[in-house]
């Protein structure tokens, strides 16, 4: 029997992973991404983190899920390019929240770079 999207959703928690910043407008930006996320794809339970200059960050964020009951998470880094931070921090947090967490799985999604939508977006800021 095939299983149902909707009851798959409410099991699978999804964190839009940040950088941060000190500018409270810009880590409140990527909340509202994380937002709109939640309410484009019916997914009840969308975090957003940060790694630093920003609240809640990733373990903070996983706890949130794991109350909701949440025991699947899907991380995805809103950074553009693969850097310092997604080959080496990311998956240190990660190793480390499932550690604590040992019936958790996680997964981490590929940076926005490389994406089909990219040169879509750089056209549409182009002709703004």
């Amino acid at each position: 029997m095939p299983s149902d999207p909707h009851t798959e959703s409410n099991h699978r928690g999804i964190v839009v992973f940040a950088h941060g910043s000190r500018v409270e407008a810009a880590n409140e930006a990527v909340r509202r991404v994380a937002a709109d996320l939640a309410r484009a794809a019916d997914y009840p339970h969308v975090e957003a983190a940060f790694l630093e200059l920003g609240q809640p960050d990733l373990a903070g964020a996983v706890a949130r899920l794991l109350e909701k009951g949440v025991g699947d998470v899907v991380v995805i880094p809103y950074f553009l390019t693969l850097g310092i931070h997604m080959e080496r921090d990311l998956p240190k947090l990660v190793a480390d929240i499932c550690g604590e967490h040992p019936g958790i799985t996680m997964r981490v999604t590929a940076p926005l770079d490389g994406h089909p939508a990219i040169a879509g977006i750089l056209l549409d800021r182009a002709r703004e």
